[in-house]
Formats: C-alpha cells, sequence, structure tokens
C-alpha cells in the first residue's frame, strides 16, 4: 500500500478511503497486504482529481462508478446498434 500510495502521490489513508466507498477491493498478499492492480490505480488517481477539485470522497467514488457504467453502457448499445445496422429486414 505505500508503494502505490506513493506512486499516486496520496496517503495510504487515502487508499483505505477508496476501499471503504467500495470503489474497488484490492487483493491481498500472503501476508495479508493490499496488492493494487493498474486499473485500481487508474480508478485511484482519477478519484484523486475529483478530489482535488473540491468533490468529496464519496461522491467522488460514485462519479467513477457511474461514469464507468454509462461508458459500459454505452458500448454495448453501440455493439446492439451495429447488429441492428448490419441485418435491417430483421425486426
Amino acid at each position: 500500500m505505500g508503494r502505490a500510495a506513493e506512486m499516486l502521490g496520496v496517503t495510504p489513508g487515502f487508499l483505505r478511503g477508496l476501499d471503504a466507498a467500495e470503489l474497488f477491493v484490492p487483493q491481498r498478499s500472503a501476508g495479508g497486504h493490499r496488492r493494487y492492480s493498474r486499473y485500481q490505480l487508474r480508478l485511484a488517481q482519477r478519484a484523486r482529481d475529483l478530489i482535488d477539485q473540491g468533490t468529496a470522497l464519496e461522491a467522488a467514488c460514485r462519479i467513477i462508478i457511474l461514469q464507468d457504467q454509462l461508458t459500459e453502457a454505452q458500448r454495448i448499445n453501440a455493439q446492439l446498434q451495429q447488429r441492428i445496422n448490419a441485418d435491417p429486414g430483421r425486426d
């Protein structure tokens, strides 16, 4: 956790806060230490950016979750639209 916090320029407490806010759940090493994936570190950076702009931690985490859900829904919508366009006779 210390290394991840250092890389992001945050405190270990900040990372624990993201865990508590359920933005992500880090893996644990055999010794019980938190291990963060690159994706989780990118999420933490996005949260930090929002918090630096004055957004509360819980709100920042919710914003990120909703942004990612919207992106996924748009991706699925685009795939479905392609299927419809590929077979215009199908209703």
